[in-house]
């Protein structure tokens, strides 16, 4: 049966919230444009009630979608693409995000809970700004309307409540069958089945809606000439936007870091820049708004970076759905017509906001009087430059493929490539930017807060200066000394290492002196060293970054696959080989690959494959013995259980010098719809992570055996298997087969086959025969670690000898690289301080917004 009716109610509250935001933002015009108290007055409370329907549509749009997908409508186009009946339901919480229509109505709904608060916070400004929030819901209402014009045959939007017959007419099914519906979903894409796909998402959305208000505020105070007056608000909003975006991004990057098999947290991805440089500029914007009282030069450099801050936000939409990056980045979405949409939509607001700007400008106000080099503002504003050069810098090698498609548009070639190697050619130019925002941000604090002057200039910067200078090369000499790495083999390293330790010794010295006074006002403080530890952190755990899985085999892994022998036999030196339960030495450990394990979905522990036997598309098992972990018992023999039969963990010890044992887990998953995908596993300790992944493993499921080779021997005679000497060591009776007694009538026999290995070490295959209920098994007996399987084919009671058939394959291995991060604590410390102080910024600043508000200002 299909469920039409839901996805109609869905597609009448698209239209329902699109038309509601409308008159929303006609009514809240026209507020502002009267000048009668009463009807203006008239038109807000006709303009609010709108935008509050506006609301409860986008819920009722969120609430009919997720029903969709939780209820597995397969017959919707959205569902079937994005969802899966095997996706536990936090995963399916993420499906609803997944792609452009869902994530388009995430924004919507971040905007529309904003816009709600905005109307009950701050009425002075209500009309104004909710008119910029209505007319931003309008354009992104309309990319989820999915209307066609009749005449003119334009589509608008593209809904997500298309049914598959809608989305893809050209299918022969429908012929056949109208009402046919799929029986499974293609699922969620195996790099987004993490948790943080649950929770990282709707903070990026935040952070970018958030951007909102702040450009909102500033178009409003242009528009009703009201230059200055827009910040005190603004401000406390740019704080939370800066703090949440921030966050979103950090908790990408640490996604990327623990789900990605890049060897990091950061790939300078286009999609990745896109998102940042809005951030970089929105901080700058900041630090321009806090300094806007002491010199108004600051005013106008503040509303061209809050308005930039927004269309950067608009922009990177852009260029991530357009599928203009879909060659350059792995996180481009498909177009889905929308380019030319989203396009308007960008050009609409920046043209508004360069149109009011231009006829506004002479009257905002400005100090015309030259800043002095020993002004706090001149620092403060070199800090905010370097931001913006930042930015500038990576925005620019990014939009290299916007620049070919609008030259080829005006009919010329353009073959602008961006950089082969982006880690490298972003991060030259931005660790002399991450030394310029440290130092500054220390000097620009010091003038800041010490009121510093010409004749004391030496009083207060040259002790940090020269405590900075003995730290660094203190830092040199252990960091030397410890083989973490080498300085003076990259001595730019060595100024960024300078400019980080000297912005936490000044901003140290002036949060103890703050918080001496009011530790209130201390917010700005903790955001800078926050910074610091971030860039040092940064600086060592990829500045120094070392991979400790060197091949000292003599051999190469691979000599035909292009992954392991371009760039000079690159990966071939840079992985081990793990042969199953043989114990290898890698840099500071012994290891020791156990075997691949299976992931059940709702027990704490990893199972062994052969305590559960798969069935095929279902996602589940059926347990081949009681499954019991942490002393608690799960399941019975013969219970079925969820399991991610995708999902191939490799069970890896790893014992160090003092013989400490860590087990790790790496992920391999094998999706045949839409590619492998291996995941790392991090061992954590105070000086850094151990970074490791599976580079290869062979498929234990498709293995080739090679031909049966037949052998009849007697107790304790010796034998050949290819390179293995096998003794036939003891048959005896066994009581039990597969787990369960035999009966009274039933026999069972059991061989010891004793194999040497290549490594010296004995290993044995345990081959059976059975006789239960009349009739006779003989199962063929696997051992993965020398890759062997017999089994039993004759038993001669007369002459005592026995037959097996004996077949060969590729022993189970793995391949790993291991990767050392040291210091990487750092980034991650650093990040936590780094929030801390946003949020007593944003306190800070809003208990004086809110205190000049309740004046009447």
């Amino acid at each position: 049966m299909l469920h039409t009716t839901i996805g109609n109610i869905g597609h009448l509250f698209i239209i329902l919230s699109f038309v509601a935001s409308l008159i929303s933002t006609f009514g809240y015009f026209k507020s502002v444009q009267t000048t009668d108290l009463l009807e203006q007055a008239s038109w807000k409370r006709f303009s609010r009630f709108a935008f509050y329907i506006h609301g409860a549509a986008v819920i009722g749009i969120i609430a009919i979608l997720y029903t969709i997908i939780y209820k597995h409508y397969f017959e919707y186009h959205y569902a079937w693409s994005h969802s899966s009946k095997a996706l536990p339901v936090y995963y399916i919480i993420s499906c609803f995000w997944e792609g452009q229509e869902g994530s388009f109505l995430l924004w919507i709904f971040w905007h529309a809970v904003l816009g709600i608060v905005l109307i009950n916070t701050n009425k002075h400004w209500e009309a104004p700004v909710m008119a910029i929030f209505g007319a931003v819901q309008v354009f992104l209402c309309s990319m989820i309307l999915g209307v066609v014009l009749p005449i003119i045959d334009l589509k608008i939007g593209s809904s997500p409540f298309l049914l598959m017959r809608e989305a893809m007419p050209d299918l022969p099914v429908w012929a056949m069958k109208p009402d046919f519906v799929p029986e499974d979903g293609n699922g969620l894409n195996p790099l987004l089945q993490n948790y943080w796909m649950v929770i990282h998402p709707p903070t990026l959305f935040l952070g970018f809606a958030t951007t909102l208000i702040p450009f909102a505020y500033a178009i409003a105070g242009l528009w009703r000439k009201e230059f200055s007056s827009w910040i005190r608000p603004a401000l406390p909003w740019a704080l939370v936007s800066a703090l949440v975006l921030g966050v979103g991004i950090i908790m990408g990057g640490y996604w990327a870091y623990e789900t990605l098999n890049f060897g990091g947290y950061w790939n300078w991805d286009p999609v990745e820049n896109a998102s940042f440089v809005p951030w970089l500029v929105l901080v700058a914007a900041i630090h321009c708004m806090i300094i806007y009282k002491n010199n108004e030069a600051a005013l106008r450099t503040s509303y061209i970076l809050v308005i930039a801050t927004f269309v950067l936000v608009l922009y990177s939409t852009f260029l991530n759905r357009s599928g203009i990056l879909g060659e350059a980045s792995v996180h481009s979405f498909t177009d889905l017509g929308l380019s030319g949409q989203l396009l308007i939509y960008m050009l609409f607001f920046l043209f508004v906001a360069i149109v009011l700007l231009v006829i506004r400008w002479k009257d905002i106000p400005s100090d015309e009087k030259e800043v002095s080099t020993y002004s706090r503002e001149f620092w403060i504003f070199m800090g905010a430059t370097t931001l913006c050069l930042s930015s500038f810098q990576i925005i620019a090698a990014t939009s290299l493929p916007v620049y070919n498609k609008i030259v080829e548009g005006l009919g010329f070639v353009s073959k602008l490539a961006p950089p082969a190697d982006a880690p490298t050619y972003y991060s030259k130019f931005q660790l002399w930017f991450g030394v310029g925002i440290a130092i500054f941000s220390g000097i620009g604090q010091s003038f800041w807060w010490r009121k510093i002057k010409k004749e004391t200039l030496s009083k207060h910067l040259l002790t940090p200066l020269l405590l900075s200078l003995i730290l660094t090369f203190v830092a040199i000499f252990f960091t030397t000394k410890s083989q973490v790495g080498d300085f003076f083999s990259t001595p730019t390293y060595i100024t960024l290492l300078f400019a980080g330790i000297f912005s936490i010794i000044t901003n140290g010295t002036i949060l103890l002196d703050i918080f001496k006074g009011n530790y209130k006002l201390s917010g700005g403080a903790v955001t800078h060293i926050g910074v610091a530890m971030m860039l040092l952190g940064i600086l060592f755990s990829s500045g120094y970054s070392k991979v400790v899985s060197i091949n000292n085999s003599g051999f190469a892994i691979s000599e035909k696959d292009e992954a392991f022998t371009k760039d000079n036999d690159k990966e071939n030196k840079e992985n081990v080989i793990l042969w199953l339960n043989t114990p290898s030495e890698m840099s500071d450990y012994t290891l020791t690959y156990k075997g691949v394990r299976v992931e059940g979905r709702e027990l704490p522990e990893f199972l062994h494959p052969k305590q559960v036997e798969l069935i095929e598309n279902d996602f589940h098992a059926v347990a081949l013995e009681d499954i019991v972990q942490q002393g608690k018992k799960y399941y019975s023999a013969g219970d079925t259980l969820p399991v991610f039969p995708e999902n191939k963990f490799y069970e890896i010890d790893f014992r160090d010098k003092e013989g400490k044992i860590t087990t790790l887990f790496p992920r391999f998953q094998i999706n045949k719809k839409m590619g492998n995908a291996p995941s790392p596993a991090l061992k954590h300790t105070i000086g850094g992570d151990l970074y490791t992944y599976v580079a290869l493993a062979p498929n234990l499921e498709e293995k080739e055996w090679s031909k049966t080779e037949n052998f009849t021997v007697a107790l304790k005679d010796t034998f050949f298997l290819n390179d293995y000497v096998a003794v036939l060591d003891q048959v005896k009776r066994v009581d039990t087969y597969e787990g369960k007694p035999l009966g009274p009538n039933d026999a069972a026999v059991q061989a010891t086959i004793k194999v040497m290995g290549k490594d010296f070490r004995p290993y044995e295959v345990n081959p059976i025969f059975v006789i239960k209920e009349g009739l006779v098994a003989m199962p063929a007996i696997e051992n993965d670690e020398i890759g062997v399987r017999a089994k039993f084919t004759n038993i001669d009671p007369k002459t005592g000898q026995f037959g097996f058939a004996i077949n060969t394959t590729q022993r189970d291995f793995i391949i790993l690289k291991a990767i050392q991060k040291p210091l990487i604590n750092l980034l991650w410390l650093g990040t936590l301080v780094l929030i801390v102080g946003f949020v007593m910024a944003i306190i800070r600043r809003y208990r004086e917004f809110k205190l000049m508000r309740d004046k009447g200002f």
